[in-house]
C-alpha cells in the first residue's frame, strides 16, 4: 500500500509512522509513505500557501493552486487510482470498519489542511471524502493523518506478528475487546483470572466473549444497542449483568472508577 500526505510539516508525519509496527510495515516493503510539502509548488518568492478569508473575519484559509498541484504531484507519482482524503472536524467519522476498507486500497491522498482550512472549492472538485477521527479540532490535519496512517497500515497483511491480533481489537466486530493479563500470575494489584490459566480454550473463549459484551455494556452502550447479539451472546451478557450487579451489592460504598460511574441502562 502506498500513503502519500500532502502536508506543511512533512518531518512530523514520517515521524509518527516512524516507530512500531507501522515503522517495521515499511521497512518490510508493506507500506510506503510518501509526504508532500505545498510549499514546495507555490510560484512566489515566499512560497505563500495561505490567503485571508473572502468575507472577512480572523484566519487564514489555504490556497487551491500549490494543494492542487502538490495531490496533482503525487498522482503521477505512481500507478493506480489514489482515494483522496481531507483530514477535517466536518467528515464523516472514522471508525473500526471504514479502517478495514481503506486498509485494502491501493493508494491513498490525506490532505492536511491548517489555519481555518482549505479553499472549499479544492474540496469540492479534488477530494473524495472528508474523514473526522472526532469532535474536537486541531491545529492541523496531521495528528488526524498520523492516526489514518497507523490504522491502516497495521491492517496490512504481514504488518502485525501475529494476525490474529487485529481480529481480536476493539470494534473489529462492534465490541470492545475483553481484558487482558501477562505474568506473574499473582501480583499486590491482583491475580489473573483462574479460567485464563486451565488450557481449556473453549472456555477461554467463552469467557473473552462475555468479558467483551460486559464492558461494552458498562462503557459504550451505544455500541451495544447496534450489535448484532445471537442467543449465547444475550445469554453471556446476562450472566455478565448478574455477576457485576452482585458485585455492586458486595460493595461497601457505591460504585466507583472511571467506568463505573451508574447502572447502565438495559
Amino acid at each position: 500500500m502506498r500513503i502519500d500526505v500532502i502536508t506543511l510539516f512533512p518531518e512530523f508525519v514520517a515521524q509518527c509512522a516512524g516507530p512500531g509496527v507501522v515503522g517495521r510495515a515499511q521497512e518490510r516493503g508493506l507500506l510506503k509513505l510518501v509526504a508532500w510539502n505545498p510549499r514546495d509548488f507555490t510560484h512566489d518568492n515566499y512560497r505563500r500557501v495561505d490567503d485571508r478569508t473572502c468575507g472577512g473575519g480572523p484566519g487564514m484559509v489555504m490556497l487551491i493552486q500549490p494543494l492542487r498541484d502538490a495531490l496533482q504531484a503525487a498522482r503521477d507519482a505512481a500507478e493506480g487510482k489514489a482515494r483522496t482524503i481531507y483530514l477535517s472536524p466536518q467528515g464523516r467519522r472514522l471508525t473500526q470498519g471504514r479502517v478495514v476498507e481503506l486498509a485494502k486500497a491501493e493508494r491513498l491522498i490525506l490532505l492536511c489542511g491548517r489555519y481555518e482550512g482549505v479553499d472549499e472549492r479544492l474540496l469540492a472538485h479534488e477530494v473524495d471524502e472528508e474523514i473526522s477521527i472526532g469532535d474536537y479540532v486541531l491545529s492541523g490535519g496531521e495528528l488526524a493523518a498520523a492516526v489514518l496512517v497507523d490504522a491502516v497500515g497495521r491492517l496490512q497483511e504481514g504488518a502485525l506478528g501475529d494476525a490474529a491480533s487485529a481480529e481480536q481489537d476493539s470494534f473489529t466486530d462492534g465490541l470492545l475487546d475483553c481484558p487482558h493479563y501477562a505474568r506473574p500470575v499473582h501480583d499486590a494489584l491482583g491475580a489473573v483470572p483462574e479460567v485464563l490459566l486451565g488450557g481449556n480454550h473453549r472456555l477461554i473463549a467463552r469467557w473473552r466473549r462475555k468479558q467483551a459484551l460486559g464492558r461494552t455494556w458498562l462503557r459504550r452502550p451505544d455500541l451495544l444497542a447496534r450489535a448484532a447479539l445471537n442467543r449465547e451472546d444475550s445469554g453471556l451478557l446476562d450472566e455478565f449483568r448478574r455477576e457485576w450487579l452482585a458485585a455492586q451489592a458486595r460493595l461497601p460504598g457505591p460504585a466507583s472508577g472511571p467506568d463505573r460511574q451508574s447502572e447502565p441502562k438495559w
